[in-house]
């Protein structure tokens, strides 16, 4: 009977012991919460002898800088690292210079690079490719629609084994015909360049150093950079990041993007299959029209032997002469073009990865 009181008490005990340790470790969770991961900046790998730049092509863009270079500063300020800020100012009609030369004097660590026209959105990209003196490169938009609090993150997922993070605007604050061109846009890139991404053209992108030393843009290149460096090598992933609806000014892209974009895509897939080779595409378009050519005069000479029918009243027949004809032609134009590349070639393009 002793014995049960005791396990009876020892149980009664241990009830308001359970019930004071539960509001214990309640009390604690939200603690947890409150208290602040030190910096968010900590738990980003980012190499302490890595330097960042970021390269910020800007047409007509006064009313955002201020706000935009804030934000840069107090990014990198949490990052604790080197970096640089360069505005490519593509031949500014308004204060947009002005307001970086102010920008400058109070932080040495933005630089600008002004056009004396306007070039283009890959002319200035390349530029600061070219002056970018950084491990790590970040491109960005100078609207405000892209969000530098996503630099971080972008840094982290580079330096965890890839060469080129894409943003990815998973929700968009764009026109609604921007919106679901773009996602027509991306669908046959994806499918030409052999790389899936949501979202090729996002300003908000990481490079490693390497990727933008060794790839070539020009006209407006600048919307398939992620193709363009998978299609040297370069490993490619893509993040979501945030999107902001323009806060200043209107977009300074018309419609003649989408045809010139298409026209660029032909350029990409094409110059990178068969610009070292020529032949293997100008011969096999040769060869068969040739051989279809050939196919249909050889039908019509077939149908004269065994049924006289004469051929100069068949228009059938003009038309394989001309098919061979253009075949020839064809094939003499991929021989002019080897024989171009062949005095030309140089391994200067082939790109090293690593050497032990």
């Amino acid at each position: 009977m002793e014995n049960t009181k005791k396990r009876y008490y020892h149980h009664k005990r241990k009830k308001p012991v359970n019930s004071a340790v539960q509001p214990e470790s309640e009390s604690k969770t939200p603690e947890k919460k409150i208290v602040p991961s030190e910096n968010p900046s900590v738990r980003h790998s980012l190499n302490p002898n890595q330097r960042i730049s970021v390269v910020i092509p800007l047409y007509n863009e006064e009313e955002s800088l201020q706000e935009l270079s804030d934000s840069l500063k107090s990014t990198f300020e949490n990052l604790k690292c080197n970096y640089e800020v360069i505005f490519i100012d593509d031949g500014s009609t308004d204060k947009s210079f002005q307001k970086i030369k102010d920008i400058n004097r109070r932080n040495n660590n933005f630089h600008c690079i002004k056009f004396r026209r306007n070039y283009g959105k890959s002319a200035a990209l390349a530029k600061g490719f070219k002056a970018a003196k950084g491990n790590i490169i970040i491109t960005m938009d100078a609207d405000l629609q892209d969000d530098p609090s996503e630099i971080p993150e972008l840094i982290k997922v580079l330096n965890s084994g890839y060469d080129l993070v894409s943003g990815w605007k998973k929700v968009r604050y764009d026109p609604f015909i921007k919106k679901h061109t773009s996602k027509i846009f991306n669908y046959f890139t994806s499918k030409l360049s052999g790389i899936r991404l949501h979202d090729f053209n996002c300003g908000l992108k990481a490079y490693k150093r390497d990727v933008v030393k060794s790839i070539r843009i020009y006209g407006e290149m600048h919307r398939y950079i992620p193709a363009l460096a998978h299609l040297s090598g370069f490993k490619v992933t893509e993040k979501p990041v945030k999107h902001h609806a323009r806060k200043y000014g209107v977009t300074k892209f018309g419609a003649s993007r989408f045809v010139n974009g298409f026209l660029d895509l032909l350029t990409v897939s094409f110059t990178n299959k068969y610009m070292k080779r020529p032949l293997h595409f100008f011969g096999s378009m040769g060869i068969l029209i040739s051989a279809a050519g050939f196919l249909i005069s050889m039908y019509l000479v077939i149908l004269k032997i065994m049924e006289g029918k004469p051929l100069s009243d068949r228009p059938l027949f003009l038309v394989g002469i001309f098919m061979m004809v253009v075949g020839i032609q064809f094939l003499s134009l991929g021989l002019i073009a080897e024989m171009i590349t062949k005095s030309n070639n140089s391994d200067e393009d082939i790109l090293v990865e690593e050497t032990i």
